[in-house]
């Protein structure tokens, strides 16, 4: 019934404009019924617009769409002869309001980025239609609900960044299953374990921060060692073992662990990521030795391992250009832990089950 009531208030919408066009000189009116689409979904839009401090959006009148401030064009790619709508890029625009179910009818849209404004509500199922869309940024505003799921359906997409909104709830595990290059889920509320079939995800950037994840790391991570880049799960509340296997993923750059409650030891395997740059592990319950191979990585030139439990570290890492060994328990080290605050802390059980989740003591 939804989709029947979106169906009809489309059509209703489109027809309205379409009665207008005829009394517009034939320099005014749309050259295709692309364009023609594209106008009704843009005023639609502006409708739904109750704040644009930039007036980016003062230029959206008449059916010269082309001509609109953030709104590019380009020749349709299923045929060339016609001009459409290919991109809209409204970053930074500070604008206030809602998606509308119109942006449906803007089916050739490659590109949408809403990056740093104030739009509210959460992504209208209308844009199942955008089976061209590509990039998909739609960062730092005010959209909420569940896991916007519409962006399961979007064949084509390749980039989808979320993060800085106010998604809620759980995160579907088919997300791993798509072919994305980029994923930015960061700074929601989320509430999610990371599963099994992370695995199967080909992004090259993957940034979880601060949401709320539980669960362990699991093992099968190590199968994203053909793309991925950059790792970043900071500030989840994780509870978990660093699994061995993450030494697979050579092709790391960065790896942000830190402000977690990890525990266990720092694997010696992640002296094998040789393209290792930066890694944080800081402020979490890690102990035991730094493995040397970690400091010995050619790359590697920002190793921060504060307030931890280490106990011995290589005299390696101290010369790493940006190191951070506070609040561990070196001996004859700075601005370490109280000796007794090291005893008791090492005198528990801290260690992992066969999956790499913390073992019961």
């Amino acid at each position: 019934m939804a989709f029947l009531f979106f169906h009809r208030a489309t059509l209703s919408f489109f027809f309205f404009f379409l009665c207008l066009l005829p009394l517009l000189s034939s320099a005014q009116r749309p050259s295709n019924l692309r364009l023609e689409r594209a106008y009704v979904a843009l005023q639609a839009w502006k409708q739904a617009i109750t704040a644009d401090p930039k007036n980016i959006t003062g230029d959206w009148s008449g059916p010269l769409v082309c001509k609109y401030t953030g709104v590019y064009c380009a020749p349709a790619l299923d045929n060339p002869s016609q001009i459409t709508v290919a991109g809209i890029d409204l970053n930074h625009g500070a604008i206030q309001g809602t998606l509308p179910i119109e942006l449906g009818l803007l089916s050739d849209l490659a590109l949408l980025h809403l990056n740093s404004n104030a739009f509210r509500g959460t992504l209208p199922g209308s844009l199942t239609n955008l089976r061209l869309l590509y990039e998909l940024d739609v960062s730092n505003n005010q959209l909420g609900g569940d896991f916007p799921s519409v962006v399961l359906e979007l064949p084509s997409l390749r980039f989808l960044d979320i993060r800085f909104n106010r998604f809620c709830g759980g995160v579907p595990s088919c997300l791993f299953d798509l072919p994305l290059d980029a994923l930015f889920l960061n700074d929601n509320q989320f509430t999610f374990s990371i599963p099994e079939n992370i695995g199967n995800s080909p992004v090259s950037v993957l940034v979880f921060a601060r949401n709320q994840i539980t669960g362990c790391l699991p093992k099968t991570i190590a199968n994203m060692r053909k793309t991925l880049h950059e790792l970043i799960i900071m500030s989840t509340g994780l509870r978990s073992c660093i699994p061995p296997e993450i030494g697979q993923l050579t092709k790391l750059t960065v790896l942000d662990l830190s402000h977690n409650d990890l525990v266990g030891n720092l694997p010696s395997t992640i002296g094998n990521m040789t393209s290792l740059e930066q890694l944080d592990v800081a402020h979490n319950e890690l102990s035991g030795e730094i493995p040397s191979g970690i400091c010995d990585l050619p790359k590697l030139h920002n190793f921060t391992y504060s307030y931890n439990y280490f106990f011995k570290e290589p005299p390696r890492c101290l010369t790493i250009r940006s190191h951070d060994d506070r609040q561990n328990c070196f001996p004859l080290r700075p601005l370490q832990r109280p000796p007794s605050q090291c005893a008791a802390f090492l005198s528990k059980p801290n260690s992992c089950d066969s999956i790499g989740c913390i073992a019961s003591p």
